[in-house]
C-alpha cells in the first residue's frame, strides 16, 4: 500500500470516528437527558434492560476498573438512572440495573443507533454493504486481538 494510501486510510478512520462521536452527543443527549454524558450513556447500555449485572461485569464490558465505574454508578444513582442492590447470595456482590429513567434512556440510545444504521445502508447497494460488513468484521477482530 503506498503512503498516500495509509494517511488517506488514518484521516478518514479518525474523522469518521470524531463524527460518530460528535453526532451521537448531539443526538443523544437531548432535553430530556441533559443531565448525562456520553460515557454515563455508554455505561446504561453496558447494563442493559436484562436482570441485574455486578459491577464486575460492566466493569470488564466497558474496560474500565470497579473503581472507576463506581464514581460513574454514584453519580447515575444520584440521577435517578441506576438501582444498586446488594447480591442475594453473596452479599460481597454489587448488582446494578436501571431504573425507569434508565431504561428509558437505553432506548432512546438504542434508536440512534438503529437510525444511524438505517440511514447508512439505505444510501449503500447491497454489494457494498457486503464490502462494508466484510471490512468491518476484520478491523473489529483486529482490533479485539490489540485490546
Amino acid at each position: 500500500m503506498s503512503q498516500l494510501s495509509t494517511k488517506t486510510i488514518n484521516e478518514i478512520v479518525i474523522n469518521i470516528l470524531r463524527d460518530i462521536m460528535d453526532l451521537e452527543e448531539k443526538a443523544i443527549i437531548t432535553e430530556e437527558f441533559k443531565d448525562i454524558t456520553n460515557n454515563d450513556m455508554h455505561i446504561i447500555e453496558a447494563i442493559g434492560m436484562q436482570e441485574p449485572k455486578s459491577m464486575s461485569a460492566v466493569a470488564a464490558c466497558q474496560k474500565v476498573t470497579v473503581g472507576t465505574l463506581t464514581i460513574a454508578i454514584n453519580n447515575l444513582v444520584k440521577k435517578g438512572y441506576v438501582n444498586r442492590q446488594r447480591g442475594a447470595k453473596d452479599r460481597r456482590v454489587v448488582l446494578i440495573s436501571l431504573t425507569k429513567k434508565g431504561e428509558a434512556a437505553y432506548l432512546h440510545h438504542e434508536a440512534f443507533h438503529k437510525k444511524v444504521t438505517k440511514q447508512l445502508t439505505d444510501i449503500l447497494e447491497e454489494q457494498e454493504i457486503e464490502v462494508l460488513f466484510k471490512a468491518m468484521t476484520k478491523l473489529e477482530e483486529y482490533l479485539k486481538e490489540l485490546v
